[in-house]
């Protein structure tokens, strides 16, 4: 295995935990009121994830080995590199900086809490619910 691949993973290489989070694949302008309305009755994550950035990967690597929040959010996937008009509402919708990588906590319409790079962080989440 290269250091590459072991710092950064591969396809070929997911462990375990990664299937624990259910991520719905965020393609849609139409689908941030899907958030919206979600968010009223569950907390909703998005992670906004920049598939040509090294540091997205390994924060994306590491939100997913730490993530234990299953059933408790419904988890968004943003390929803000495919989907940057969706990237750009989000920033408009939810009143924060555009940043990549990015993970944004959605509660009764809102963002209540937003991290960067290396300061997103799974267990820092659990006690944003």
């Amino acid at each position: 295995m290269s250091l590459f691949s072991a710092i950064f993973g591969s396809s070929e290489n997911k462990n375990a935990s990664n299937s624990e989070i259910n991520w719905i694949p965020l393609t849609a302008l139409s689908q941030l009121d899907e958030i919206v309305s979600i968010s009223n009755e569950k907390p909703v994550v998005i992670f906004k994830h920049s598939t040509r950035c090294s540091i997205s990967r390994f924060a994306l690597k590491q939100f997913e080995n730490d993530f234990d929040l299953e059933n408790k959010v419904d988890t968004y996937f943003l390929d803000l590199i495919e989907h940057r008009d969706i990237s750009n509402e989000i920033a408009n919708r939810f009143n924060v900086v555009h940043q990549s990588p990015q993970l944004l906590l959605i509660k009764a319409g809102k963002s209540v809490y937003d991290v960067s790079h290396n300061d997103i962080d799974a267990t820092l989440l659990k006690e944003q619910l």
